[in-house]
């Protein structure tokens, strides 16, 4: 399974907007850019790194709250990203008013769902073996 990465730089977050490829689900905002060639190597190669970003502006609430929507976008993204998000993509997940008390099996569809719709979704080795038995 490829790597996360996190995505630290503000320049790193305003070319992923820039990109204007985005899906808004109720748990949570997900956009995509392709990778930047020109940042520094990595512990992993640049076409098998997942990079993720994560936001929550103060429009969801108090210091807490925006804390707590973070922490379970990261979780989000830990259980789904490394097995069905394509590489060389970087993603940037922003936290929504709905996101802190959302359920998590939801917020977990929310970013499947984003990501298939997105063209970002790929079929995990194992699912894969299920569908061809041989």
């Amino acid at each position: 399974m490829p790597a996360l990465e996190r995505l630290r730089r503000r320049s790193d977050f305003l070319r992923v907007a820039a990109g204007r490829r985005k899906w808004v689900a109720p748990g949570l905002i997900l956009q995509t850019a392709a990778f930047a060639p020109e940042m520094p190597a990595s512990s992993a190669a640049p076409s098998e790194a997942i990079r993720v970003g994560f936001t929550a502006t103060r429009k969801i609430g108090n210091a807490v709250t925006r804390n707590r929507a973070r922490r379970r976008l990261k979780a989000a993204a830990a259980a789904v990203m490394p097995m069905h998000a394509r590489p060389g993509l970087d993603y940037v997940l922003i936290a929504r008013a709905e996101t802190p008390k959302r359920v998590y099996a939801a917020l977990l569809g929310d970013l499947e769902t984003a990501l298939r719709r997105l063209g970002a979704w790929r079929e995990s080795t194992r699912e894969q073996g299920e569908r061809n038995p041989c």
